[in-house]
């Protein structure tokens, strides 16, 4: 297992900056994921980290090691890309063993080695079928199998399950888990599913414009968000206008517009608001309590407008002063609320966050 380490990375494509400034440190054995909104660096980093791209300036480390002018196949990096980039005319096996041919491994040991490597991702039975023969779940074992063998440093993969369909991916996310952990490998992740990032990472970076927003586990960035970008990327949430009434440590009470007082936590520990500094509200869906009593704080009077039931979760519409919330009700008890009366909808101060205007 090795660190990865990324020290104020510059990458530019002519005069758009790609890479701004970017410092970063993946651990040993970590799945570690990189996520954000298209053009916002996480290929271009990925990609840096493989050797296909040479920054402009910074450092690229893997342990003590400085790699950053080494080309790719130095590196001893294993990359597992989108299309999978298996070559049809070969089979399952002559597939995984291409990496040790060319690495002149003994042919004894590219035979043992691809063995285990296929019987890793339980691939055993398709050594010998035509990579044509094999459906987008099984091609995608392949190439994980491929990107193993030669026994990687560490293990990079772009958007490796967007080909699938929703039942492979789910599937297949713990499948990638399993084989990094059980290997032992250091792996940086790029995708564009948040599901997919919150169920299997260790850590996460949300980039934007080129710059990391921010870096934590799944349940710090989606319970914790420290800008609009980060908290409206990473699931669902309603935001509210309003002012900073008053402060106390690491949290704040916000005077919404024709909502009232809102107490929370505030998103970026390194920043001390104001009173009266413009901000925003952040309440996650599933957060709100409907309710039939008002509270003192917290809380907004509506109605129910849309409404629609999903067995586990039922989704409404909830229109309170001109303001539309979208609310999620957990283990609904009835197919969907009444809209013909007033309702409560009600957050505790830890499930708000106070972010920047």
């Amino acid at each position: 297992m090795i660190s990865i380490t990324l020290e104020n990375l510059v990458k530019k494509f002519g005069a758009a900056v790609a890479l701004d400034d970017v410092s970063l440190r993946v651990q040993p054995g970590e799945l570690f994921f990189l996520l954000g909104p298209s053009g916002c660096g996480k290929t271009t980093l990925l990609r840096c980290v493989a050797g296909f791209y040479a920054p402009e300036s910074g450092r690229i480390l893997f342990d003590q090691e400085d790699v950053t002018k080494l080309p790719p196949h130095k590196r001893n990096t294993g990359m597992m890309f989108q299309s999978y980039a298996l070559w049809p005319h070969l089979t399952v096996a002559k597939n995984v063993a291409f990496g040790l041919e060319e690495r002149k491994i003994p042919a004894a040991e590219t035979k043992r080695r691809v063995a285990e490597a296929l019987e890793s991702v339980q691939m055993s039975p398709y050594a010998d079928r035509r990579i044509a023969q094999l459906s987008g779940g099984q091609q995608q074992r392949v190439a994980l199998a491929r990107a193993l063998v030669i026994r990687p440093r560490c293990l990079l993969l772009d958007e490796p399950l967007s080909n699938l369909d929703a039942k492979l991916r789910l599937e297949m996310r713990a499948e990638i888990r399993r084989v990094c952990k059980e290997f032992g490998l250091t792996a940086i992740y790029v995708t564009h599913d948040q599901k997919e990032a919150l169920s299997i990472s260790d850590r996460m970076a949300i980039l934007d414009g080129g710059r990391i927003a921010q870096v934590g586990t799944p349940e710090d960035v989606y319970r914790k968000p420290r800008t609009k970008t980060v908290a409206d990327f990473i699931g669902e949430t309603n935001f509210l206008p309003g002012k900073i009434h008053s402060t106390s440590p690491g949290c704040a009470v916000v005077e919404t517009a024709g909502a009232g007082l809102f107490k929370g936590l505030v998103g970026d520990p390194n920043w001390l608001p104001e009173a009266g500094e413009d901000v925003t509200v952040s309440v996650r869906p599933e957060s709100w309590v409907l309710c039939e009593e008002p509270e003192p704080a917290n809380c907004l009077r509506g109605r129910i407008g849309e409404s629609i039931y999903l067995g586990e979760v039922a989704q409404y519409q909830f229109f309170a002063d001109g303001t539309k919330l979208k609310i999620f009700e957990l283990n609904p008890r009835v197919s969907a609320r009444t809209s013909a009366r007033d309702l409560f909808a009600v957050a505790q101060p830890e499930d708000v966050v106070v972010l920047r205007k």
